[in-house]
């Protein structure tokens, strides 16, 4: 764990400040759900808080407390480089570099003048003024909350912050499932709950939003599915013509590459995303066990995140990173036969 200047922290926060609170590009529910818990956190404390996206994010997503009140920057620039103007310190949550909001956003705040504060439990993160870093946390979410404890202010905890909370630490726990899940984990949600979180509208409310396209969506990548037994791999692939046919939305692949992991045997699993806009490969990496997919990830797909959850990108077309991956199994081919004892 990285814990860098807190007490200098607590002590600028102990005066009204002008925050602006930052999540990744394309955020998911640990980053909405991390970033509003903490803005409410810090307005209820009498600061003005505003939460800054780089781009949208899933529909399924929107109902978190406060999410109206979210200026996205591929839309709001405006409003999103006046906030920054105005504000008197950044809070950057759920990413561990400045490149992972997106270069037009980056380039904004590398013009930025004053401090950046970081809470993330991604590996390797850059060096910031003020840093609560700690990679074996289940989420963002989960250290909003120990921030919120080490500022002794638990008891400030509300609805609105225990649902924002909830939803990131459940979502990013895969409901609870993934191995960086621990009794602390489990206590935390408890005392969300016991604060107002209401749990079965929460996982309602992500889960059973489907809509029939996203569905058919969901069938089409099953379809694709690929199993490669002797590397207790599995992988799914969907081209944009794919995604066109059955109107895709942003969000709308979100969790899709668990159906990989879920086979029995596999150990590895992954799925392949083509993106047309962007003219690359978006890849989504997940194991079971010992075999690190942030690691391979950043070694061959530009990308990194966790041991058991990561993502990165090939420009290359869809084939080619198809041969590229298949290329680099047999090197890990003992890594991945005893990666996970059932």
């Amino acid at each position: 764990m990285i814990l860098k200047q807190f007490n200098e922290l607590k002590e600028f926060l102990s005066k009204p400040q002008q925050v602006v609170i930052i999540g990744h590009k394309n955020p998911d529910g640990d980053a909405v759900g991390s970033t509003l818990g903490l803005k409410h956190y810090l307005d209820k404390k009498g600061h003005k808080a505003q939460v800054l996206m780089p781009n949208e994010y899933p529909d399924f997503l929107h109902w978190i407390p406060g999410s109206e009140t979210v200026y996205r920057f591929d839309r709001q620039n405006n409003q999103c480089v006046k906030s920054l103007k105005k504000s008197t310190i950044v809070f950057l949550l759920d990413f561990n570099a400045l490149h992972r909001v997106g270069q037009d956003m980056q380039n904004t705040l590398n013009k930025y003048e004053h401090d950046f504060a970081l809470i993330d439990h991604h590996q390797q993160p850059d060096d910031f003024e003020y840093m609560y870093s700690d990679t074996a946390m289940s989420s963002t979410c989960q250290m909003v909350y120990n921030f919120i404890e080490m500022m002794g202010d638990v008891d400030m905890i509300d609805k609105n912050i225990a649902t924002s909370l909830y939803t990131g630490i459940m979502t990013d726990t895969g409901s609870f499932r993934f191995r960086s899940t621990t009794s602390k984990t489990h206590r935390i949600i408890a005392d969300l709950i016991d604060k107002g979180a209401e749990n079965d509208k929460i996982h309602s409310n992500v889960n059973d939003s489907n809509t029939y396209s996203r569905l058919l969506l969901l069938g089409q990548a099953l379809t694709n599915l690929e199993i490669l037994p002797e590397y207790k791999t599995a992988f799914i692939t969907l081209s944009e013509e794919e995604k066109d046919k059955y109107n895709y939305e942003k969000g709308d692949t979100e969790g899709i590459v668990n159906y990989a992991l879920s086979l029995k045997g596999i150990v590895f699993g992954i799925i392949f995303i083509e993106d047309e806009e962007q003219g690359i490969i978006k890849i989504s990496f997940r194991s079971k066990g010992q075999f690190s997919v942030n690691q391979f990830a950043r070694n061959y797909f530009n990308g990194g995140g966790h041991d058991n959850a990561s993502g990165g990108r090939s420009e290359l077309n869809m084939d080619d990173t198809l041969a590229k991956f298949k290329s680099l199994l047999p090197k890990y081919k003992s890594e991945l036969l005893t990666s996970y004892e059932s």
